[in-house]
């Protein structure tokens, strides 16, 4: 198999259902901002430390699960052969949320916002939430011209908070304090 097809020499690429469309398309876009995401995770799994190695498995599995979105994003409106992986039943939300919920007990309360950053293992947890982020504008872009599967909007937006409580409880793991944004007003309860 060759990697080069040459349909990118003209700006463009084909997505699942053959159809073909510029690069700078919200669909193409949306899912190059989730494929930067996995490879992002996959570098926060590399600086994990010894103390954080406990992030290792759950951050594959969610590498395996953001491939699944850029697939059911790159699903043309258009294709009625392939079906979304995403779906309700998978209960990926819920498991974020449990995870969220875990690490949020095991962290010093707070009440402001806390600047990103933190022992290495944080620093680069807190930098994949905000590349989550932007991927998650950039699907509400998407949404906002063409219908998407709703569940993966669901899992990107869960998952910033789970990359930000993961990024809280490293640092807690690493013997690093949080460092409080001193003009912040309480906006946590």
């Amino acid at each position: 198999m060759k990697i080069y097809t040459r349909t990118g020499d003209k700006g463009k690429t084909r997505i699942i259902g053959n159809d073909v469309m510029f690069k700078s398309d919200k669909r193409v876009t949306a899912y190059g901002s989730v494929d930067e995401l996995n490879s992002l995770v996959g570098m926060d799994i590399a600086n994990l430390s010894d103390k954080t190695k406990v992030f290792a498995e759950e951050l594959t599995e969610i590498q395996q699960l953001l491939f699944d979105c850029g697939t059911d994003l790159a699903i043309s409106q258009n294709d009625t052969k392939h079906e979304f992986i995403f779906t309700e039943d998978h209960k990926y939300v819920d498991w974020l949320e449990k995870k969220i919920d875990e690490y949020t007990e095991k962290v010093p309360k707070t009440q402001k916002f806390i600047l990103p950053g933190g022992s290495k293992t944080a620093s680069s947890l807190h930098y994949t939430r905000t590349v989550t982020r932007r991927a998650e504008r950039q699907i509400v872009s998407l949404i906002q011209d063409e219908p998407i599967n709703d569940y993966v909007l669901k899992f990107i937006n869960r998952l910033s908070d789970y990359f930000f409580a993961a990024a809280r409880y490293a640092n807690v793991l690493d013997g690093v304090e949080d460092i409080q944004y001193r003009n912040s007003k309480p906006v946590f309860r």
